[in-house]
């Protein structure tokens, strides 16, 4: 029953589960063929592959044994899933900077130590980075400053 517990076994239940939930909202994509992909193909070959690796975690843990399950930390898991959330209401109203800047905040507080010079350092590059990614690099039509970008 212990090994049915561990984190390597429920994980590989996850990529299953997955797997299962992409399954059955593509079904009803066409498929086409490998020559001639249809809008379902890349889905249901991702979430095959997804769920064959599910069943090899799943086998794996079976077999060699894992550690259990620890008790969640809820503090890591909400603040991490604020920050999503505030980035993604923030992103449309004012714009990548900003809502990377408050991502970044959110989710540093939920670790185990927060140094702001590091904190900061991130916010630079994180900017930085996603700017010449998306904007120069890809030429994507995002705003990176409400009203000024």
């Amino acid at each position: 029953m212990n090994r049915f517990l561990s984190k390597d076994f429920l994980s590989g239940l996850m990529f299953i589960g997955f797997g299962l939930v992409a399954l059955y909202f593509g079904q009803k994509l066409a498929l086409g063929t490998t020559v001639r992909m249809g809008p379902g193909y890349v889905p249901r070959m991702l979430a095959l592959i997804m769920m064959s690796l599910g069943g090899v975690i799943c086998v794996v843990a079976l077999v060699a044994g894992a550690e259990p399950v620890e008790k969640p930390k809820w503090k890591p898991i909400t603040l991490v899933t604020i920050g999503i959330i505030c980035f993604a209401l923030l992103f449309e109203r004012a714009g990548l900077l900003p809502a990377l800047v408050v991502l970044i905040l959110i989710a540093s507080l939920a670790g185990e130590e927060f140094k702001l010079k590091e904190v900061l350092a991130n916010m630079v590059v994180l900017a930085i980075v996603c700017t010449l990614v998306f904007k120069v690099g890809l030429g994507m039509n995002i705003t990176i400053l409400r009203g000024v970008w």
